[in-house]
């Protein structure tokens, strides 16, 4: 007799709607969930996504999130893209960052138009890092310098996790970014300057390491506005 706790792909006659599979996304036991989205990545199936989608907006636990994610990059992109880029306007925070996060995963640069200024600046740090992510991966080679200047506005924000994540998607886009990273290195605000020395520091020695470079502009920013790195 078969568990009745591990979802099964339904039959290719079944309603969608009914399958034990649909039904486990929503599960209260996590590891149900869990398969749940691994059977669907497993073998993908268009009536499913919508489902998918939905359950990326609400659902709480990360290793389940990354396996929903996981099974809509195992769908078209022509019909995942779409909902996808519908989900950020979503009022929920997580609806729009684990939309990011598949976008970057999925890589299809039709989404490109939908990641806003206001998404990457966006008031909850989880979603505008994800917007981040997805901004650097998305973004035409003629858009790569208007995206660094819109990520040079957000130097000096959040915690060092944030700060990293910011760095990495600002030395992502290479030359581009290099007008707009300098002109923050000269910032009156010394958070932002402190964050963008470490930066541009992280972009030469990329084996220095994030909190050395950190250090480094530390240092530099406590000698005054005119100082630099040598």
């Amino acid at each position: 007799m078969p568990n009745k706790d591990i979802p099964n792909k339904g039959l290719p006659n079944e309603d969608i709607s009914t399958s034990p599979v649909l039904r486990a996304l929503g599960h209260i036991d996590t590891s149900i969930r869990l398969r749940a989205a691994l059977a669907i990545g497993t073998a993908p199936d268009p009536g499913y996504v919508e489902a998918l989608v939905a359950r990326c907006g609400v659902e709480p636990e990360f290793s389940v999130r990354e396996n929903l994610t996981w099974a809509l990059t195992r769908h078209s992109a022509r019909q995942t893209v779409p909902l996808l880029v519908a989900e950020l306007g979503s009022d929920r925070a997580r609806a729009r960052s684990q939309a990011l996060h598949t976008l970057s995963k999925i890589g299809d640069r039709a989404a490109w138009p939908a990641i806003t200024r206001a998404l990457l600046t966006d008031a909850d740090d989880e979603v505008a890092m994800c917007a981040w992510r997805a901004a650097v991966v998305l973004v035409p080679e003629d858009g790569e310098r208007e995206l660094a200047e819109v990520l040079a506005t957000q130097f000096g924000r959040g915690d060092r996790r944030m700060r990293l994540g910011l760095s990495r998607a600002v030395i992502a886009l290479g030359e581009a970014a290099v007008p707009s990273l300098r002109a923050a290195t000269a910032a009156a605000d010394p958070d932002v300057r402190e964050h963008a020395l470490a930066t541009e520091r992280l972009a030469r020695d990329p084996d220095a390491g994030f909190g050395y470079a950190v250090e480094e502009a530390k240092r530099v920013v406590a000698l005054g506005p005119d100082a630099r790195e040598e």
